[in-house]
């Protein structure tokens, strides 16, 4: 049977209240009755109600976390900031999947809300409009990690991904490539269609290198797709920016089916730096994506939020690095 707040003080011969102001650690309790009372608790196993004193306080000390994927090394590196920090500020965490579905994204939230969650942090590709809705219905805050939103209303947590993306691009037209390509995920997500595709552009025209559609290799965020598509080009580029550590590898091992070496024939820089980048051979040049600490900043950023803090611009934006290893040749 599940013991409640009542078997407890009536085994402390106390009043409910008192065992409540114990469990919560008020001070005005006297320290012979904070004693008896917390012999009560351990001899029967007593476990306080979150929900129930969340009623109470109207706090529940719970944070609701939405990702697409947790199996990806993208956002389990992003959730492990996220737990970090919420650990720091003793807030639990639900985690829920939403399988990169919008429709499921809202029922989630929904869910959340309905679990009395103090907060919540929402990864998505997209903020479509019923998103968008769903979010601004929301009784509690609302947090963004590794998530544009494009009106810069809903606060986030990301760096200058189109800045990245030129900086990489950059790199491989100043190494000399005269064609380099952009493999990338489905343009019908934000970062992807005007933030990689953007940079690509911006540092074609630094370089007065004319824009080749051709070049342009949309595929779905895989291994196995970026592998496809580059055994069915007869395009042949000599530097390639990837859209991610799966597609870079994806396109690496398809240079090597065609009997070429990265980075001898063909340079390829990544974009986001997670272990898989150090795991492949050759190791990964990449645009590092802070995973870690855009998780932990969200966290900290959603704290500030629930506890009514003064928050200036809602929209924050981390710094980003490049990694030089072996996929690409940079000079210093």
């Amino acid at each position: 049977m599940t013991v409640t707040i009542y078997d407890v003080a009536r085994e402390a011969n106390v009043s409910m209240a008192t065992v409540s102001r114990v469990v919560n650690g008020n001070p005005n309790v006297k320290p012979a009755t904070r004693k008896r009372v917390k012999e009560a608790i351990e001899k029967l196993g007593y476990r306080p109600n979150a929900v129930a004193r969340g009623l109470a306080s109207k706090k529940t000390t719970t944070v609701g976390v939405i990702i697409p994927d947790i199996s990806k090394g993208f956002y389990a590196e992003l959730a492990r900031g996220i737990s970090d920090i919420a650990t720091m500020y003793e807030y639990n965490i639900i985690l829920s999947n939403s399988d990169e579905n919008e429709d499921k994204e809202i029922r989630l939230i929904e869910t959340m809300l309905g679990k009395q969650v103090d907060g919540i942090i929402l990864m998505s590709d997209q903020i479509s409009p019923g998103l968008r809705e769903e979010i601004s219905r929301s009784t509690v805050p609302v947090v963004l990690a590794g998530t544009v939103d494009e009106k810069g209303v809903i606060p986030s947590v990301n760096i200058n991904y189109r800045s990245a993306a030129r900086e990489a691009v950059g790199h491989l037209l100043e190494n000399g490539h005269k064609e380099v390509a952009l493999v990338t995920g489905p343009l019908d997500t934000t970062i992807n269609r005007d933030h990689l595709l953007e940079g690509y552009k911006d540092a074609l025209r630094d370089a007065d290198v004319g824009y080749d559609q051709g070049l342009v290799f949309e595929v779905e965020d895989s291994y196995d797709a970026a592998l496809e598509a580059w055994h069915a080009t007869d395009r042949r580029p000599t530097g390639v920016f990837a859209g991610s550590d799966e597609l870079a590898i994806g396109v690496i091992h398809g240079v090597m089916d065609a009997g070429q070496s990265v980075p001898d024939d063909v340079e390829v820089v990544a974009f986001e730096n997670t272990k898989l980048s150090r795991m492949v051979r050759p190791r990964l040049t990449s645009v590092v994506l802070p995973l870690y600490d855009i998780g932990a900043v969200s966290m900290r950023l959603l704290t500030k939020y629930m506890n009514n803090e003064e928050v200036g611009d809602p929209t924050f934006i981390l710094p980003h690095r490049m990694e030089v290893r072996e996929s690409a040749k940079f000079n210093d």
